[in-house]
């Protein structure tokens, strides 16, 4: 007798979204593998949670299958220190640009020349390689050693006749790790036609004041694309999808439900989508009562988040945050802040700034509203 193996839940919720996970990106997919290929510096700009970092990961998947793109990525939230981001810089190079297109022997020699040289440790299991940079040098040798590996993907891909990309996520950290990094870093890469740099970073005011601030070395360096949800009409082939694949069923006016609560939102959709998909047993149909269930599931797991967040906002915060879950609008008018019982302007443009630099609420064409659903939903049942 055959074991029945259980269907694993399509959803995915926290983690990147890659493979089947990945949905509905069609158009922003092909606009940034688009522009890698011809060597276009792009900045990604989105609210938290908004699948930035699985975008690029989807189209470093597609540039190194279908357009023979070598792509490099460093995470710089693991790079505090300058050694730490020369360590992932050297890394990330020989991984992923020199083991393709050198022989083992040679992969090492492009480090040549270097002023601070790496320790280089090896795993016995794996054979990955580990580089470590002292501290104990001058601060101009890191410099030069950094400025000669930021050249490296430029050299390698005009050598090798290639097309490379370098990926820098939380790139906003670049900041905190060396106010005049920005500088170096700006004047190589103006000069890598062949090197795509693709910039993204969760601190929105950050990375604005990067790219957007003309005393700031980045100023207009790069293409935007801004990431918005997703569409309903998009999203819902992908979710039906999902359930009908394993066995189960969403009723229409429940999928209309889901999407009215996420508001196409990648994040929480996914996240909403595997909880209702948890409580629909194989061979029925979610509904209604079953939503209900999910969305209550959801709230409950993010309960000590959001308390925490609502305890440390101050009193002005608290009113805005409870009139935007209320009434998505524009809340320094006169008209909203009487009806929503508000202080006065001043008080209401202060708890806004500070709101949006914590991305706790957006803003666009005047409009504002709370960012992540689930947070408007918990406000709203604090009622």
């Amino acid at each position: 007798m055959m074991r029945r193996v259980a269907k694993a839940n399509p959803f995915r919720y926290g983690a990147l979204a890659l493979d089947d996970s990945f949905t509905n990106r069609e158009n922003e997919l092909s606009e940034l593998t688009a522009d890698v290929t011809n060597g276009q510096d792009v900045v990604i700009f989105a609210p938290r949670r908004y699948g930035k970092s699985s975008l690029v990961w989807r189209a470093s998947q597609e540039l190194v299958r279908g357009h023979d793109v070598l792509v490099a990525q460093v995470d710089l939230m693991t790079t505090p220190t300058r050694e730490k981001l020369a360590e992932k810089l050297a890394q990330a190079i020989y991984e992923q640009l020199a083991t393709p297109l050198f022989k083992a022997k040679e992969r090492m020699r492009i480090f040549q020349g270097l002023r601070v040289r790496p320790s280089i440790t090896v795993d016995p299991d794996d054979g990955t390689m580990t580089f470590t940079f002292t501290a104990a040098r001058a601060p101009e040798d890191m410099d030069a050693t950094l400025e000669r590996l930021f050249e490296l993907p430029g050299r390698l891909a005009a050598e090798r006749g290639r097309k490379v990309a370098l990926v820098l996520d939380e790139f906003q950290e670049i900041v905190d790790i060396d106010r005049d990094l920005p500088k170096l870093m700006r004047s190589v890469f103006q000069a890598q036609p062949e090197v795509a740099h693709v910039y993204l970073g969760s601190k929105r005011h950050m990375m604005e004041k990067i790219f957007s601030d003309e005393q700031e070395p980045f100023w207009r360096s790069a293409k935007r694309i801004e990431l918005g949800v997703i569409e309903p009409a998009a999203f819902r082939p992908f979710l039906r999808k999902g359930f009908r694949s394993t066995g189960r069923s969403i009723d229409p006016a429940t999928l209309d439900g889901l999407l009215e609560v996420t508001g196409g939102h990648p994040y929480a959709t996914q996240e909403l989508a595997y909880f209702l998909w948890q409580e629909t047993p194989e061979g029925e149909e979610a509904d209604q009562a079953r939503l209900d269930i999910a969305l209550g599931r959801v709230l409950a797991s993010e309960n000590s988040h959001f308390g925490l967040i609502w305890e440390r906002a101050a009193g002005a915060q608290r009113q805005l945050l409870q009139a935007l879950a209320a009434e998505t609008g524009r809340p320094l008018t006169n008209h909203y802040r009487r009806f929503h019982g508000l202080p006065g302007a001043s008080s209401v443009q202060r708890a806004l700034e500070t709101l949006e630099k914590q991305e706790l609420v957006a803003r666009s064409g005047g409009d504002s509203w709370i960012a992540e659903p689930f947070f408007a939903e918990w406000v709203r049942r604090l009622e």
